[in-house]
């Protein structure tokens, strides 16, 4: 069918009654005839599908192929009939299938008219499409879809059309996956597709709708086919209505005008000189080539050393991985070029680059695996020689420079070992990706290292401030904080400056290292701070044991022996000023050497008694000091104060006390009037001692005597427990001390000597020296300080004091 007349009408549609709907069955994609042999079944199953379709569907009755006549073309021309039961009225139109042999190779102008013709007539299209045709290039007839869309803007006017695509012979693969790749074809299709200027930027959906279905061979499936085109018979059924399968209906002409109206577009389409497009012999080049190509992929896929490099590479690194690979790509390439040399030559090198796109898509995990492997070796080698490089004491930055250069050299050997000669592939993002986890380690590793450098000059500064900085607190005077600010910078400025050294070897810039370096500062300073709160917290301790130590010792750091000679006052006041001055030292932190007036507030406040308004010390800041220096408040200080002369009042009291008892102990002398009288009633008693040398001597032995027998008894340690006390123990020795005396005298009389007389003459002799230099007895609980004697020595102890001293000495028993 050539000519107008060659087209025909159910009798129905001359009835004049309004076209509703007309429905073209197209069928695209079909194998070319030169492949008949090979593709035998397909034609059969070809020819028999399409009519077939329309009948099951519209309950039409084309003329179908009798498969068991042979292959033959059955359809002829444009073919229309009126679908039986089907509301709106519906006219189906079935037109000649484009791979028919008969019209002869190079003779493609009709199948391009007849689809032109069915797009612009008719409101639905129905595409028959091959199942295994979608995602191929040439087999789904994409340059007849291009072209006719592009006359058909040119030529029409714009009107929606509904493309409804009828995938046949459905496979396992379901249509949720079929679906996208299809509508992607298409959209590819129009976004090429040469437009008017009026219509340069409109969207595929401004002229066609598209719809796809899919069927089950209706050979194997005869059953599942009818139930499924039952289906899809019922979304014809009021396809007009808004929503409905039909697009717009623009343009719709009546019943009467039908038959002009289709002269007319049939006319136009003839005259149109466009559609004159490649012969199929391009067709069949794109075809044999696309098969051959699949052919060498699917070898390549399951080819045995492919096989085995790929399951290598898994494992670990491969030498000469580029070599081998490019190698085997080689050769299905060549194989690909030596079978399809004699087809056309466009189609045959753009069916090659598809192949050799779909080998190197294959291939390319295991590239990008090798180069995972060998990142991770570079990286593992970079750790290793950079720890061995600071084991033996190099720089960091120069080790780290040494390490990075010669592990990205060796990476970008293997990366050259593993490219392949058919593709340009890149590495530089795998190389990034080591560049980066190289400085990340880098980063991480020096900042252990200076971490543990800052570590180490911190706990030398611990050292070094710690101990002597609570030492001087404990020594607190008017130079303490002068003496700490210089502790601090001397200390400081050496930490300082081996850590600038230490730290030059890791290349870090200025401000990073000036960072540093003031952080260390800041450390030794908060450091002297904290020990200050310290210190703070238990300064009423502190000025307590001042006070004690300063009371109770002299001069030279002796104990004080309460004879009454002392100046109990002056010591007071001498013992609270230097607690005091403690607790303005400890009042604030003075490391910025700024003048301040603490102590001269708290001495006329708290000493002198001065009495100003407003009390300076009822305040919580003091003057000239910031808030964050402040250790103890002026009122906590007055508070403290308070505390302190309470709790040391007790320690004043006792050494009065023992003042007192110890000019009572040692009042052996009569009252001066006394010795005046006895001197003046004495006076002849006296010179007659003086006559008489006789009672000289008498007396003088009887000194002796009573001298001998004071030591021997210890008359003044036996009265330190009391005087009742003394008496008992003293009559209880009188009577053996007298005898022991007797018999050493009757000894010497006679010339003998007990083996024990030198040592207890020498015992003698030392205990009466220590009798006499030891203070008289006092009693204990009156006293501000203890003596007592032992074995081993003597114990000096002070309440409130802790201090202990023993002085050794070796004391003599005395039998």
């Amino acid at each position: 069918m050539e000519t107008e007349s060659s087209m025909r009408l159910d009798s129905k549609t001359s009835c004049g009654l309004l076209i509703s709907l007309t429905v073209a069955s197209l069928m695209l994609s079909s194998p070319s005839w030169a492949l008949r042999v090979a593709l035998n079944s397909y034609f059969v199953r070809h020819y028999l599908w399409k009519s077939t379709l329309l009948n099951h569907l519209f309950h039409t009755n084309f003329r179908e192929m009798d498969a068991y006549r042979g292959r033959s073309q059955t359809t002829k021309g444009i073919w229309i009939a009126h679908c039986v039961g089907m509301e709106p009225f519906t006219i189906a139109m079935d037109l000649e299938g484009t791979d028919g042999r008969e019209r002869g190779e190079d003779d493609t102008t009709f199948e391009k008219q007849s689809a032109l013709f069915a797009l612009a007539i008719a409101d639905i299209v129905l595409i028959n499409m091959w199942c295994h045709d979608i995602g191929r290039e040439q087999a789904a007839n994409k340059p007849l879809l291009k072209t006719v869309f592009q006359v058909m803007m040119r030529l029409f006017s714009p009107r929606k059309t509904t493309l409804l695509f009828v995938i046949r012979d459905k496979t396992k693969t379901p249509l949720e996956y079929l679906e996208p790749i299809l509508r992607e074809d298409i959209q590819k299709i129009w976004n090429v597709v040469s437009k008017p200027e009026a219509h340069k930027d409109a969207p595929l959906s401004e002229f066609f709708n598209v719809e796809i279905t899919a069927l089950s061979s209706y050979e194997e499936k005869e059953e599942l086919f009818k139930e499924q085109v039952a289906e899809l018979r019922q979304r014809f059924f009021n396809s007009i209505s808004p929503g409905g399968l039909a697009g717009d209906r623009r343009g719709v002409v009546p019943a009467s005008g039908f038959s002009f109206s289709a002269q007319q577009i049939w006319k136009v389409i003839k005259e149109n000189k466009d559609l004159d497009l490649p012969a199929h012999k391009v067709m069949v080049a794109t075809v044999r080539c696309e098969e051959i190509a699949n052919e060498k992929f699917s070898r390549l896929s399951s080819d045995a050393d492919w096989l085995a490099l790929e399951e290598s590479v898994q494992s670990g690194s491969v030498s000469g991985f580029g070599r081998k690979l490019s190698s085997i790509l080689e050769t299905y390439f060549s194989e690909y070029d030596s079978e399809a040399i004699y087809f056309d030559e466009a189609v045959r090198s753009a069916k090659r680059k598809q192949l050799e796109s779909k080998a190197l898509e294959l291939v390319h995990p295991a590239y990008l695996n090798l180069l995972g492997h060998l990142r991770f070796k570079a990286l593992e080698d970079f750790k290793s020689r950079l720890e061995q490089m600071l084991k033996e004491g190099e720089g960091f930055a120069a080790s780290a420079h040494a390490c990075t250069k010669s592990c990205m050299l060796e990476f970008d050997k293997g990366c050259a070992d593993a490219a392949i000669r058919q593709a340009n592939w890149d590495a530089s993002k795998v190389r990034e990706k080591l560049r980066r986890d190289i400085d990340t380690h880098v980063s991480s590793v020096r900042n252990v290292k200076l971490s543990e450098l800052v570590g180490r000059y911190e706990e030398k500064l611990r050292q070094s401030l710690s101990e002597p900085v609570e030492s001087l607190f404990d020594a607190a005077g008017r130079d303490t904080w002068a003496s700490i600010r210089k502790l601090l910078t001397r200390e400081t400025e050496n930490a300082v400056s081996e850590f600038s050294t230490a730290i030059s070897s890791f290349e870090l810039d200025q401000p990073t290292m000036d960072s540093m370096l003031q952080g260390l500062k800041d450390y030794a300073r908060n450091l002297v701070v904290k020990k200050a709160k310290e210190q703070a917290g238990k300064v009423l301790i502190l000025m307590k044991d001042r006070f004690s130590t300063v009371f109770s010792h002299d001069n030279d750091s002796m104990p004080r022996v309460w004879t009454g000679k002392e100046d109990i006052k002056t010591i007071t006041k001498d013992a609270r000023t230097a607690s005091l001055r403690l607790l303005a030292v400890m009042a604030a932190v003075r490391l910025d050497d700024k003048p301040d007036k603490i102590e001269n507030i708290l001495f006329s406040s708290l000493m002198e008694g001065t009495v100003t308004s407003p009390d300076p010390l009822a305040s919580s800041t003091w003057e000239e000091v910031p808030p964050e220096n402040t250790l103890i408040t002026p009122v906590q200080c007055k508070a403290l104060w308070q505390q302190f002369k309470a709790e040391t009042e007790f320690t004043v009291t006792q050494a009065i006390s023992a003042q007192e008892a110890y000019k009572r102990s040692n009042n052996w002398l009569p009252p001066p009037w006394a010795i005046v009288a006895m001197v003046i009633l004495g006076f002849n008693e006296f010179m007659l001692l003086l006559r008489n040398p006789l009672y000289l001597m008498f007396l003088f032995v009887a000194f002796l005597i009573s001298k001998a027998m004071w030591v021997h008894m210890d008359v003044p340690g036996q009265f330190q427990h009391g005087t009742l006390t003394g008496l008992i123990s003293i009559s209880t020795r009188f009577l053996p001390t007298v005898m022991n005396l007797l018999k050493r005298l009757a000894e010497e009389a006679q010339g003998h000597q007990t083996p024990e007389s030198p040592r207890q003459q020498s015992s003698l002799t030392f205990q009466s020296f220590r009798n006499q230099s030891q203070p008289r007895s006092i009693p204990e609980s009156s006293v501000s300080t203890h003596v007592s004697v032992s074995d081993s020595g003597i114990e000096y102890s002070s309440p409130n004091l802790m201090h202990r001293r023993n002085t050794q000495t070796s004391e003599a028993e005395l039998s």
